[in-house]
Order: structure tokens, then sequence, then C-alpha cells
């Protein structure tokens, strides 16, 4: 049975950790390709073009937007970011497991259009914890981490609309709970129909039914 690639959707509030789970998980495992988003921000200290984003003007972006070349896209905090279109099919097809580091609006898109998409939120242990983490960046104003704390505080709104929820306290077991989670998705029958109606089909050859 050919192995098929599944889409991971990983949201959180700013600061909860995702990026550092799902490079820890990249690393770690060789089935799962970390999707790079086009974002129209300023790269941060020690961030490359191409490889934690494409780094794009507004005009590339909603040329982009204009070709269909994004499968989700969302502004956020005064910038926009966009998911391209080919990368992941590519990686899809392949049997590989993409995993998509998006917001909210870009996660709600994403499942439309990918009915097996798998939606992780991750949390911190608490408020004062996210907190402590955006002050501890030491990249971003006052003024940022108001907003950014603001925003998570919409955000906390819709986490019922995920999957699943991983708190991540220790990072080592928040690595383990994603690959759990997503080692799972992949024995549910719905991701498997291919192969149960073969299955059918064999067992009506071996038992003579017409």
């Amino acid at each position: 049975m050919k192995r098929k690639g599944i889409i991971i959707v990983v949201s959180g509030f700013s600061g909860a950790g995702k990026g550092t789970i799902m490079k820890a998980l990249t690393a770690k495992y060789d089935q799962y390709a970390l999707s790079i988003s086009a974002t129209t921000r300023d790269p941060r200290p020690g961030e490359e073009n191409g490889r934690e984003y494409f780094f794009v003007s507004n005009e590339e972006f909603e040329k982009l937007i204009k070709e269909d070349g994004l499968i989700e896209h969302a502004g956020y905090v005064n910038h926009y970011y966009g998911t391209p279109r080919k990368f992941v099919e590519d990686k899809l097809n392949a049997g590989i497991d993409v995993i998509l580091e998006i917001e909210i609006q870009g996660a709600l898109q994403i499942k439309e259009q990918y009915k097996d998409a798998v939606l992780l939120f991750v949390m911190p242990p608490s408020a004062e914890e996210l907190e402590k983490r955006l002050r501890g960046r030491g990249t971003e104003s006052d003024e940022v981490i108001r907003q950014r704390l603001q925003t998570a505080c919409k955000e906390a709104v819709g986490i019922e609309n995920y999957d699943y929820i991983v708190v991540n306290d220790v990072l080592e077991d928040a690595v383990e709970r994603v690959h759990g989670i997503i080692s799972a998705a992949h024995g549910t029958p719905d991701r498997n129909m291919e192969f149960i109606e073969n299955m059918r089909k064999q067992l009506n050859d071996v038992a003579g039914n017409e």
C-alpha cells in the first residue's frame, strides 16, 4: 500500500513555541517536510530567504494570490503570510507529510480544501509563560508584544475548530505528542479508503461472492 502524505496544520499563539517544535520534529523524523511560507514581513536576525520564509514584497504577494499560487493566505499583525501550492502538492504526491505552520484564518482555509488535513493547536502551559517567552525573544517592542497578546486573546476563541491541542511545556514531550498524533492519523479508515475497497474486493473474490 503506497503511503500518501497528509497535511498537518500547526497553529498557536505567537511565542507558544510551535516553530521550535516543528524544527525539532523534522530534525528527528525524516517523513516530514516543513512548508516554507511566503511573507511580506522583514526578516528577523538570523533568518534567511528561502529557509525560514520566502520574503516578498506586497506586490509579489498579490501576484501570487491572483495566479492561484497559494493554497491559503492571511493577514497577521500588519503583514501577509501564505503557503505556496506547488511545494505542498509535490510533497504529498511523494508520500511525505507536509507541516504548515500558519494562523487560524489560514488553517480553516486549508481544512476546506483538504478534508483529511490534521489541525493541531500549540499552547503554552499558562498565559504568564507565554508573555515570558515573548519578552525573552528580545526582538520586539512592548507595543508589538502587546499586539501579539491581544491577538492571542482573539485566537483563543477559535481553538475548538482544531482536531488536537498540544501543550508545549517540555519540548521533547511536545515533539513526541505531535509525532504520535500524526502517526495515528495515518491509520484512520477515511485516510485508507483505497486499501479498504481493495480488501473488500479481495474478500469477495476469495469467498466466491459475485
